[in-house]
């Protein structure tokens, strides 16, 4: 007879189980060890069955192949067996040969290799050159499922008084940056390499900055802005690259020759470093371009209703959308507390039981004569496999722990008070509970990097629970980096940090809840009549109070560094609660700004921050500028353009400037408000100025905005007056 067990142990029988357990173990061992002899190694399957799933040391999971018929349509790769070991290529390896070193399935993306665009030697003032990875059909589109991720990648330009630009056929400026020397020692001082030092790649003799549109392809613009002969023997090579975000910090001081002993810089890198750059793309089933391409994104869901059609074949995996401004489309995701292969019927398992484990507790099928010692052998594999579960689970939440760098973040915490570290570490059963293990008809919203639930912990109090979509180095920096800083922040402006979650390969952290969604959502709206005038100069008025706070009141100063209508929240009193400090960055107070590789939204970016690496106080009253223009306009910073090409700020200036800001102006704005609208346009032409030392300080704005707010309520409240006196009289008149 043949048995499978699954009962579990009842509560009050748990006390005995060491001593029983011993026994039992002792009995059924040889059995286990005829069953653990014929029990498979392996995790859960990787591709269809007989297809081949490694080429080289690079795995291939499915929807990928590189036999016919292992691969959906567009995923086909090809396994060159010319080299030793055999390369993986995109496709059919025929086009541009363009080599896989990385598969993530659950990331739902790819690295490949790519070239330096720009490697000159030559004393030229001005030198062009393009990229393009990825197909591109007629209509310039891409071709296949595959685009550039903006999220996973910086360009970046090496050399000393340079200035690069990247430029695509859809956009006449997509990004930029400009690296100098200073003081004649690129890369000196911050990190320590054998018995040298270099920076981090923060525009000096190098620079980078985020490819905040995507296209198949760029053009990239180089430009000396001084003599290169100054530089002699300091960077005489001009390198520029797209490349895989964190990658230039790896090798910046392989670059520049600052290595152990090494006196002189190379004339060349290194030529590993000009032809193996690392490049992440994404991919997405049903990929296609939305209606208008790098201007507004589809909100219609690509996850296709009848499951039958979906390639999320297993039944533990999520349909998520990928839907952009660029591309729509679909991926499959295992769900929580399941890992493997989201395209495959039997891909998702259960994540408490990893591969080594299943040898030993999956199932004993065994032939039994006697029901007493089929009940022993039963009992003995329940206890085995509750105690295996236990000590699987507990070892994975140790590794997340150490992974999200729990230590670090409650040595942060720690250095505070003791009490607020205890308090604002949340285990990961707390948040399953509070969320109904995450359950779909949570979702309050999401971007690009993440999913925020709604829950109610134990304690009643709901609460906002963000979620990471994707597991990098760069998010788990920036999610310590939000928990310290609004650890220590208290104002009634910026939304309160509850707690974090450690445990999780995805770190969670969980805030107060915010009921009435984003500036954005309320002032984008469809219909002729978005917020009215008086909310808006409200809001304008305690974003300002929150960004003061940041800069002059707290204990160290915050710069935010990503100011824009979507990280501003909306109770349901319209009260304002800034969010989103994963950019943010402290400054000492002794010091007016820091260096840092360049963060921020398209559209809000400061371009002295942009251009020199350089973060002052003033690069968030730029995008606090760009925040009010919006207010005033009701259009998106991130995608208008003029009729004449312009974005919003430069066309919003120039028309103030000509006395035709009515052209501009939301008709909305023009109806309900009055003299003010021209000051808070002038306030915020002032905040937007080139030269960062010509705009006020948030201090400044706040003090104009608030007795311009003064201003307004008093006028009104004269006005009510008048006519409410101008009644009366009309009433004792006809008296008479």
């Amino acid at each position: 007879m043949v048995s499978v067990f699954t009962m579990q142990m009842p509560n009050n029988h748990r006390h005995r189980t060491s001593s029983i357990t011993q026994v039992l173990l002792a009995a059924v061992a040889p059995l286990l060890a005829l069953h653990l002899a014929s029990a498979s190694a392996v995790g859960p399957p990787m591709g269809l069955p007989g297809c081949p799933t490694m080429c080289g040391n690079v795995s291939v999971p499915y929807p990928f192949g590189i036999s016919v018929g292992c691969s959906l349509p567009g995923f086909n790769l090809t396994c060159d067996a010319t080299h030793s070991p055999p390369r993986l290529l995109l496709g059919d390896g025929t086009a541009a040969g363009v080599q896989v070193t990385d598969i993530f399935v659950q990331n739902a993306t790819i690295r490949v290799t790519s070239h330096a665009i720009i490697n000159e030697t030559d004393y030229l003032a001005a030198v062009n050159s393009t990229w393009g990875l990825i197909g591109t059909g007629d209509d310039g589109a891409a071709t296949g499922p595959f685009v550039l991720s903006y999220n996973h990648n910086k360009f970046v330009a090496l050399g000393c008084s340079i200035q690069a630009t990247l430029l695509s056929n859809s956009s006449p400026f997509v990004s930029g940056c400009s690296a100098s020397c200073l003081g004649g020692d690129p890369g000196h001082r911050e990190q320590s390499i054998g018995d040298r030092h270099c920076s981090e790649c923060s525009g000096n003799g190098c620079c980078q900055a985020s490819i905040p549109i995507y296209s198949p392809s760029y053009d990239v613009r180089l430009i000396r802005l001084g003599d290169p002969t100054n530089y002699d023997g300091l960077l005489p090579t001009v390198v520029v690259y797209i490349a895989e975000q964190g990658w230039i910090e790896d090798v910046w001081c392989q670059i520049i020759g600052f290595v152990a002993g090494k006196e002189l810089f190379p004339l060349d890198p290194p030529p590993e470093l000009l032809s193996a750059v690392p490049v992440m793309l994404e991919w997405a089933m049903n990929s296609t371009q939305p209606a208008r391409p790098g201007l507004e994104a589809d909100t219609t869901s690509r996850c296709p209703t009848n499951g039958a059609s979906s390639a999320c074949m297993s039944n533990h995996s999520n349909c998520i959308d990928m839907n952009s401004i660029f591309r729509s489309g679909y991926a499959c995701q295992c769900s929580s507390g399941y890992y493997g292969n989201p395209y495959l019927s039997n891909g998702c398992q259960d994540l408490s039981i990893g591969p080594s484990e299943k040898r030993k507790v999956l199932s004993i099928g065994l032939g039994v004569g006697s029901g007493a010692a089929l009940l022993v052998l039963g009992l003995g594999t329940i206890i085995l496999v509750h105690k295996v579960k236990a000590q699987t689970k507990k070892r994975l939440r140790q590794k997340f722990f150490k992974q999200n760098r729990g230590q670090l973040l409650q040595q942060l915490l720690v250095c505070q008070r003791a009490d607020i570290a205890e308090k604002m570490i949340v285990t990961e059963e707390e948040l399953e509970k509070a969320t109904n293990n995450f359950d779909k008809s949570r979702e309050l919203g999401g971007g690009g990097h993440g999913i925020v639930y709604k829950g109610i912990l134990s304690s009643q109090d709901v609460v906002a629970i963000k979620k990471s979509k994707i597991v990098i180095q760069k998010e788990i920096i920036e999610f310590i980096n939000e928990v310290a800083i609004l650890s220590q922040v208290n104002h009634r402006n910026i939304v309160k940090l509850i707690g974090c979650c450690l445990e999780t390969e995805v770190p969670l952290l969980v805030y107060e809840f915010i009921s009435n969604g984003t500036l954005y959502s309320h002032l984008h709206v469809e219909a002729s009549i978005s917020l009215s005038w008086k909310d808006r100069l409200r809001v304008a008025v305690e974003t300002a109070k929150a960004l003061t706070y940041l800069h002059s009141l707290a204990s160290t100063p915050v710069i935010h560094r990503d100011i824009k209508s979507v990280n501003i929240l909306l109770d349901d009193m319209l009260t304002v609660k800034l969010s989103d400090f994963g950019a943010s960055r402290y400054i000492p107070i002794d010091q007016e700004g820091v260096y840092t590789t360049v963060q921020g939204t398209f559209g809000y970016l400061d371009p002295t921050y942009h251009t020199t690496g350089h973060l002052t106080d003033k690069s968030d009253v730029y995008s606090f500028g760009v925040l009010l223009i919006e207010l005033l306009t009701r259009k998106k910073p991130t995608s208008y353009r003029s009729s004449q090409g312009f974005a919003l700020v430069s066309h919003f200036v120039g028309l103030l400037s000509q006395g035709n800001l009515d052209q501009i102006l939301d008709p909305q704005v023009a109806r309900e408000g009055d003299g003010e609208i021209v000051d808070i346009a002038l306030l915020a032409q002032m905040c937007v100025k080139f030269s960062s030392e010509e705009r006020p300080t948030m201090r400044q704005s706040e003090i104009l905005l608030e007795n311009i707010q003064a201003a307004k309520e008093f006028s009104s409240d004269v006005t009510d007056d008048d006519r409410s006196s101008g009644e009366n009289s009309l009433e004792v008149r006809s008296c008479d």
